[in-house]
């Protein structure tokens, strides 16, 4: 069984910066933990992945240039940067381990309770 805590999130104002963490427990053997964030109104949506073994990285386009995904192997954490932060970014975010190169909700076996990121104008 695979445990995954997010935290990091709160309340801050747009151009702000903040940096997410998932600390996972449990199973050791890791393929990949990807982010997928909530947005109020929203279906849930990929985010970014980190394969555990390469770091290789994979991210929606809507993100690309503002969000880092990076991970600690031997803290067993992986981290969310996101920079330059907009009202559009206002959602619960997600961490989760899957497969390799998944970036479909479905395809993950595991979840986070979540951490909420509140952006204000």
């Amino acid at each position: 069984q695979v445990q995954l805590v997010e935290s990091g999130g709160g309340l801050v104002q747009a151009g702000d910066s903040l940096k997410l963490s998932c600390v996972l427990s449990g199973n050791p053997f890791r393929n990949a933990v990807g982010w997928f964030r909530h947005a109020p109104g929203k279906e849930r949506e990929f985010v970014a992945r980190i394969n555990w073994d390469s770091g290789r990285t994979a991210y929606t386009d809507s993100v690309k240039g503002r969000f880092a995904i990076s991970r600690d192997i031997a803290q067993n954490t992986v981290y969310l940067q996101i920079n330059n932060l907009n009202v559009e970014d206002t959602a619960i975010f997600y961490c989760a381990e899957g497969p390799k190169g998944a970036d479909r909700e479905i395809e993950y076996n595991y979840w986070g309770q979540g951490t909420q990121v509140t952006v204000s104008s």
